[in-house]
């Protein structure tokens, strides 16, 4: 019996969400219906409603999310009704060129439900990262679930499904940061702050955090941040080369996305050292750089897609460094709201007063 939830959706570019009536099927081979307890407001749920990512709407947004399982298809063994999940958008295949060459993470077919969420005029809905969890209910396919120890609260959980993994999969897993390491992280937000959190666990012992906020760059301290620079008032470059002995940086993370930040880290790197973009550009952004530059300075320029993670693997160990106090996950959580306040959060988000506005469902 397909199950009637309010959920998030954005009917057109630029407009207000609106809090509908969502029609969520019951689970077909394959598919798991969870019931989410809590989902992160991301950015990218705000690209979404503005158009920066498609203009497939409407679209149920919300994908950083935690829940139970419900129920599960045909074919479905390794999640069961009543496991305790983090949702990934990146359910891997296992069969493409990509996966058969054993890096997984950057799989070329990964999963999604097959079935449609509905309004109950029997619109389509697209679901944001093909999640849509700004819903009582989601439908999912079931490799989009990663279990994960229930001691984690669903808010502190929720958060590797998108942004935090992302910023500490773009140190660990895309930048190779390692013991010793010089790390500098442009943009302090919740991606670039968990770029931070993650240098640090890998044991980075210089770590310079770079915006234009002095209490962005305050919060970054706290995630492990041992020197800040206001790009406003101080040229980054510069700054981060002299808290390096002149070199720059042995790996730095563009957690923006922007051609000028972008520009700036991969400057602001010693030679034969990792720039990494994992702030998500919007398609009218160039970028232009000298070739001589970018074969004369060496090392590597990679962009990082979700941290270039694989959640069976990365998500139950960080709620386990979690759980072991080793990594501060609670700390990205500014505030919690309910389903009705997810337009507010969007306001101020871009205001930069949070890190990350969570919806808790009763």
């Amino acid at each position: 019996m397909p199950s009637e939830v309010r959920g998030v959706v954005a009917r057109a570019k630029g407009a207000p969400v609106t809090v509908e009536t969502v029609v969520v099927p019951d689970p077909g081979p394959g598919e798991a219906l969870v019931r989410v307890q809590a989902c992160g407001v991301c950015h990218t749920d705000l690209h979404y409603r503005e158009g920066g990512i498609g203009d497939d709407y409407p679209y149920l947004l919300g994908h950083e999310a935690a829940g139970i399982v419900e129920a599960v298809g045909d074919g479905v063994t390794r999640i069961a009704p009543g496991d305790y999940v983090v949702l990934n958008w990146r359910a891997v295949c296992g069969e493409c060129r990509s996966c058969r060459r054993g890096r997984p993470w950057y799989c070329f077919a990964t999963h999604n439900a097959r079935q449609p969420m509905t309004l109950t005029d029997g619109t389509t809905l697209s679901p944001a990262l093909g999640i849509g969890a700004f819903a009582e209910k989601t439908l999912v396919a079931a490799g989009q679930c990663t279990k994960v120890d229930p001691a984690a609260p669903p808010a502190v959980a929720g958060l590797l499904g998108c942004g935090v993994m992302a910023g500490i999969g773009a140190a660990v897993n895309t930048g190779g940061v390692g013991r010793g390491d010089s790390v500098a992280v442009f943009g302090c937000g919740g991606v670039g702050d968990a770029a931070i959190a993650g240098a640090v666990l890998a044991g980075a012992t210089t770590v310079v955090a770079v915006d234009i906020n002095d209490g962005k760059l305050e919060l970054a301290r706290q995630f492990g941040a041992t020197h800040t620079v206001n790009s406003r008032e101080q040229d980054p470059v510069e700054a981060i080369r002299a808290l390096t002995g002149g070199n720059g940086a042995d790996v730095t993370i563009d957690a923006v996305g922007r051609p000028e930040v972008f520009t700036q880290a991969f400057y602001a790197r010693d030679h034969a050292g990792t720039v990494v973009l994992v702030g998500v550009p919007t398609p009218d952004m160039t970028l232009e750089l000298p070739m001589l530059e970018v074969f004369g300075r060496g090392g590597a320029v990679k962009s990082s897609w979700y941290g270039d993670c694989l959640p069976e693997r990365d998500f139950p160990t960080l709620i386990d460094l979690f759980l072991q106090g080793r990594l501060p996950l609670d700390r990205f959580v500014s505030e919690t709201i309910g389903i009705d306040d997810v337009e507010a959060a969007f306001g101020r988000m871009e205001q930069g007063g949070v890190l990350r506005s969570v919806v808790l469902f009763d």
